[in-house]
């Protein structure tokens, strides 16, 4: 994107894909990083106080972590890996969802104001090291090595010809697309949404300090594109982070179930 020229001397550039390479805070350590081990303090620090003195009418504290815990356990575990095998995988669906929906809210709240998740390799990470050896393990640990890449990649009920092509592009999928995807598409709806509000923002007050004429008061509906777009920012988050905790509870229910 070119820069606009608005007065004599003054340009208005763009934010672009430079504006998320922040720079080292020390020895190394950037703001995503900061914030990563930050979410995870909050996290635990939010369930362990909110769970301390447990009791049958719930406090608020208690009430939103019940919620939460409830969505986790029965809307996104029960529901994609199904009934018998669920229960040992509702931490890591519970860990999955809160961890990757703190860090993407982060990008709407002030001070911290950047989604860690737009760092393509942080979703990444999560992704291949996490999600990844896991429904894999349990794939294997139930259907022995060559049942369950059997069970992965040659679905059953096709003529045999189709295997030659359906068989690769099946492993394919599994094994090397599926933690892609998966890291990817959180990773694209953080980026693209911070950027757009980077562009609603800079360019208010850009027009605000900069512009003359009818381009100045053009400022306080730029700045009003930006509320707006963070209302909707915030709704992406949360739906973001239940899209990445349900296709990862997916993956895991695909490599238990008994059919392909």
């Amino acid at each position: 994107m070119g820069a606009l020229v608005l007065a004599a001397g003054d340009t208005f550039t763009p934010p672009g894909a430079g504006d998320f390479e922040l720079p080292s805070i020390f020895l190394g350590v950037t703001k995503p990083m900061i914030l990563i081990v930050l979410s995870v303090v909050i996290i635990a620090a939010f369930f362990l106080l909110a769970t301390r003195k447990l009791k049958v009418v719930p406090g608020k504290g208690q009430f939103v972590a019940e919620y939460v815990y409830d969505f986790a356990r029965n809307g996104i575990a029960r529901e994609q890996i199904g009934s018998k095998d669920f229960k040992p995988f509702i931490p890591l669906v519970l860990t999955l969802f809160s961890f990757v929906l703190v860090n993407n809210v982060f990008g709407i709240i002030p001070i911290f104001q950047f989604p860690t998740f737009a760092h393509i390799g942080f979703p990444l990470a999560l992704s291949l090291f996490v999600v990844y050896p896991v429904y894999h393990y349990v794939g294997f640990k139930r259907h022995g090595f060559v049942g369950y890449l059997k069970h992965a990649t040659v679905p059953p009920g096709a003529p045999a010809l189709i295997y030659l092509l359906l068989t690769p592009i099946e492993f394919l999928q599994k094994f090397v697309l599926n933690p892609l995807t998966l890291a990817v598409r959180v990773f694209a709806a953080m980026f693209a949404g911070h950027l757009i509000l980077l562009v609603f923002t800079v360019a208010g007050e850009f027009l605000l300090l900069h512009a003359g004429g009818v381009f100045k008061p053009i400022s306080v509906v730029s700045w009003a594109f930006a509320i707006l777009m963070t209302f909707v920012e915030a709704l992406i988050q949360v739906i973001q982070a239940y899209v990445f905790a349900v296709l990862s509870a997916n993956y895991i229910g695909a490599a238990l179930a008994e059919d392909h």
